[in-house]
């Protein structure tokens, strides 16, 4: 296949060993399979890849297979995987009932739960590259390269930069967008023991990971086979890490949970970076945008950017980079502030608790989302195709035409979490 782009990627690096730095490594492997390029892989071994477990969407079944070229039997037990159906919501809506966003056609689509740090080694094992264990300092454009400055090794250019480095420790008005309509920003992570027998290593019954609502937010639980991951994400501005730690070994015990490990408590910011890519640096990952984990949606973003950016580098000629790159960009933009208006949307009917949290995330927080997204400040029309779908849930017929439409999710997943949460009773 004619690629006009490949001769203008001679020398790529990856920054970043996680999940999305892994996914980039692999895809460009697979994407330039005959070896006529360089990739260095570049990472710090002082930084580890927690392993807490994560849930995915059915397209990274098709992706891992694809860049592993191993059976998907093969592939599920390498990183203590089980099959995800969907997410099963516990107590949240006006309803306060539990309900179910199944991934569609519902009971067949699947995706995988899976430990981050045992799928970044599997990716590996399909990664053609020269693996640097340096710390990275800067990463700057020069010209129609990028430059990668080391803290103890010679600066390195290179054609195209993944940079996978996580998310920013401080937002900049110019350089991201604040998605101030999600009201968490704080998760405390617990390792459990495994629900399913040790002997089990291929596990095919359908799995969910559960979203339960609490108090002070809102826990996962997520299954895998070696261990259940269980995250409280919360607003420290609102709850103290003393309260939350104490609601959540009452749900703990109150599952007959009798020994956890305490793993992590992570601060993050929800955000869309402004320049996620700007032709020869791709910020991806956490480092492009970065929302609360409700739906999962940080792989699919990342395969979804990563996609994008090897697609425009390898089919367009480069002498169009500086005209695509904008045009890129802002559909990047676009597509992750969809993604954050459907996560974000989730709290505004509430939930069984009547919390200072619960009020605050309903009353003062979601109402701010036609602000944080407004077309003006933003460049991109997610808020607008937002209310689209929201215009299509309350129309008494849904024309057949419209039947596939999407922001971000599908309009069947619009469907089912507005019916859960009672948005219309």
């Amino acid at each position: 296949m004619l690629q006009p782009g490949r001769d203008s990627l001679r020398k790529i690096a990856v920054v970043g060993r996680g999940t999305a730095g892994s996914l980039a490594a692999a895809s460009v492997t697979h994407a330039l399979p005959d070896g006529e390029f360089e990739l260095h892989h570049i990472y710090d071994s002082r930084i580890p890849v927690i392993g807490v477990g994560e849930g995915s969407w059915p397209s990274l079944v098709a992706e891992l297979h694809k860049l592993t070229q191993l059976p998907h039997e093969v592939i599920q037990p390498r990183f203590n995987g089980t099959r995800k159906y969907g997410v099963a919501f516990e107590g949240w809506g006006r309803r306060g009932q539990d309900f179910t966003h199944f991934f569609t056609p519902q009971q067949v689509s699947y995706a995988y739960h899976l430990a981050a740090d045992l799928v970044a080694e599997l990716l590996n094992e399909s990664t053609t590259a020269t693996h640097i264990d340096a710390r990275v300092s800067a990463i700057t454009n020069v010209g129609d390269r990028a430059r990668i400055e080391f803290e103890e090794r010679e600066a390195e250019h290179y054609d195209l930069v993944f940079d996978a480095r996580g998310f920013p420790r401080e937002l900049d008005p110019e350089q991201h967008i604040d998605i101030s309509f999600i009201p968490t920003n704080t998760a405390v992570i617990r390792r459990c023991p495994a629900i399913f027998n040790k002997e089990e290593r291929l596990v095919l019954k359908h799995t969910y990971t559960r979203a339960v609502a609490r108090p002070h937010g809102w826990v996962f639980v997520i299954p895998l086979t070696a261990h259940t991951s269980y995250g409280y994400i919360f607003n420290r501005d609102v709850s103290s890490l003393e309260s939350v730690e104490s609601d959540f070994d009452e749900l703990l015990e109150s599952e007959s949970v009798e020994e956890f490990e305490q793993r992590a408590v992570i601060q993050f910011p929800n955000f869309v970076g402004r320049n996620i890519f700007d032709g020869v640096v791709a910020r991806i990952g956490n480092a492009a945008a970065f929302m609360e984990p409700l739906e999962a949606t940080a792989i699919v973003a990342t395969q979804l950017q990563i996609g994008m950016i090897l697609q425009i580098r390898l089919n367009r000629p480069p002498e169009h980079l500086e005209r695509d790159a904008p045009v890129v960009n802002r559909f990047l933009i676009n597509s992750m502030l969809r993604y954050g208006l459907f996560v974000g949307w989730h709290y505004c009917c509430g939930s069984s608790y009547n919390s200072e949290f619960w009020t605050h995330a309903r009353d003062n927080v979601w109402s701010q989302h036609r602000t944080a997204a407004d077309p003006k400040l933003v460049d991109c029309n997610a808020l607008e195709r937002f209310d689209e779908m929201i215009g299509l849930l309350t129309s008494p017929v849904v024309a057949r035409e419209d039947w596939h439409k999407m922001c971000a999710v599908p309009l069947t997943s619009y469907a089912q979490v507005s019916q859960g949460l009672g948005c219309w009773e």
